[in-house]
């Protein structure tokens, strides 16, 4: 699978997605836990609407299909999202993205808490 970085398309601005959701949720990150990736990126729509989401994938719609197609053969065994709805793209890659994300936040959050007990 296409592995997914900083340089991925839009990981920013996902991350600032995420960075928000973190703010915002503050108090209850220790009842989250381990659901975080679920709570931020899978229980609400990054992008609503056709339109925004044709405008969000631009030129790198295929880019994105791509990464999509991959992720879920290698999770799933079989490609379930609908590639004729934009929104369910966007949503999916953002999930997909946010994975990411989130593992890179334990990992230096986890990282700083050992460092602070040192």
């Amino acid at each position: 699978m296409e592995n997914i970085n900083r340089q991925s398309f839009k990981y920013n601005e996902i991350k600032e997605y995420f960075e928000d959701f973190i703010k915002e949720n503050s108090n209850y990150l220790e009842e989250i836990g381990d659901d975080l990736h679920d709570e931020c990126f899978n229980t609400d729509y990054y992008i609503i609407g056709r339109y925004q989401a044709k405008q969000w994938l631009g030129d790198q719609v295929f880019d994105v299909i791509n990464i999509i197609k991959e992720y879920e053969t290698e999770m799933f065994g079989e490609v379930t999202t609908d590639f004729s709805e934009p929104e369910r793209v966007v949503n999916m890659y953002v999930y997909i993205v946010g994975e990411h994300i989130v593992e890179d936040y334990f990992c230096n959050y986890h990282w700083g808490k050992s460092r602070e007990t040192a």
